[in-house]
């Protein structure tokens, strides 16, 4: 009697949790990506593996909203990066990319939790090979003294991610007047007796319109506990032109700690579609100053991209990096394995064939 108790209760508490989801004002769907890829490296030694994350990072995301009226708008997002080659989560954390939740108004949004900065978006949407870990990506750029703006780490904020991802923040979004926009993000290092000694201060603005899509963004990253002080400046365009894409971006990196390892790179590339082809390429360079003097990694990729389906993709791409300077460490859109490059063949060729499918 007590199971079949248990299993009634069951089975109405699932009945008026889809209802709930499935009411006029409450909206709640499950989404992911899952992306492998086979990856040949090819330098002072050659190394076959398989990689999650070609076209885009593997995720698992839950998001929801609910329209309270008046304008107001409560949403939330929790996505998971997943490891689609071996398995286990991304980012350190299960919900490692994102987990948030805010309020949108007719004037703007905001939310607090773990969120994308302004560079994530900046290196993401105006690259042709985003800012995963193959191809010619913006994750290229990077390295100052340990500094990842791209790919993240080494922040006060959070040392799992910022300041791609920042933990502990605010952030406020307006609505687009006229094709512009801004935005502003806090992230707090929570140190007990100071709201600045470790925080994220991200602003960014943005217009779109005309075929013209713009961003610049500025990040002030301070952690005093590391003694650390970097302030990144960027700025990207991407035009559309029938079914021509052209894209380009900066990034200076300002390190205003003793250590004064400073950085840039910039990126510039095209794409062209015709039906369910689409083919790209982009050049991408990234260069060390200070402690690591005249540092430089060149990487030109191109791809080839087939849509299966609007939810199904197969791709590859061939990429060459070149790595140059006084001891400078050879850096690829992705970690390189230890013996492909070496003092005498630092340069490094990469092939990816992959399989994208989203839900």
């Amino acid at each position: 009697m007590q199971s079949k108790t248990l299993a009634l209760s069951a089975l109405a508490l699932a009945a008026s949790a889809s209802a709930f989801a499935q009411s006029p004002t409450t909206q709640v769907s499950l989404y992911g990506i899952l992306d492998a890829n086979v990856q040949v490296l090819d330098g002072a030694a050659r190394q076959t593996r398989v990689q999650s994350g070609g076209l885009s990072g593997s995720r698992f995301g839950v998001r929801g909203s609910e329209d309270l009226g008046g304008g107001l708008k409560a949403f939330f997002t929790l996505e998971s990066g997943i490891n689609a080659d071996d398995g286990t989560h991304g980012q350190n954390a299960f919900w490692g990319r994102q987990a948030f939740v805010g309020l949108g108004t007719p004037y703007g949004k905001v939310s607090l939790g773990r969120q994308y900065g302004s560079v994530y978006t900046l290196t993401h949407e105006f690259s042709q090979f985003s800012n995963v870990g193959t191809g010619a990506s913006t994750a290229v750029i990077g390295g100052f003294g340990g500094y990842e703006p791209v790919r993240g780490g080494n922040s006060s904020a959070a040392a799992n991610g910022g300041p791609a991802r920042v933990n502990n923040s605010v952030k406020l979004e307006s609505t687009s007047y006229g094709g512009f926009s801004a935005g502003a993000l806090w992230g707090m290092g929570e140190v007990a007796g100071s709201t600045a000694d470790n925080r994220v201060a991200d602003i960014h603005g943005r217009y779109t319109g005309h075929g013209l899509d713009a961003m610049v963004s500025l990040v002030d990253d301070k952690a005093d506990a590391i003694r650390q002080h970097v302030r990144t400046v960027s700025a990207a365009a991407a035009y559309d032109w029938n079914s021509l894409r052209f894209n380009g971006g900066a990034m200076q990196v300002d390190d205003r700690s003793a250590a004064d390892r400073d950085g840039q790179g910039y990126w510039l590339g095209a794409s062209y579609r015709t039906g369910q082809h689409v083919f790209k390429g982009q050049y991408v360079e990234s260069k060390n100053d200070g402690a690591q003097l005249d540092g430089k990694t060149q990487a030109f990729g191109v791809g080839y991209q087939y849509d299966l389906s609007k939810r199904t993709a197969l791709y590859s791409s061939v990429t060459r990096f070149k790595n140059d300077g006084v001891g400078y460490v050879g850096r690829a859109a992705g970690t390189i394995p230890v013996g492909l490059t070496d003092a005498n063949e630092r340069n490094m060729t990469e092939f990816v064939a992959g399989i994208r499918h989203s839900f």
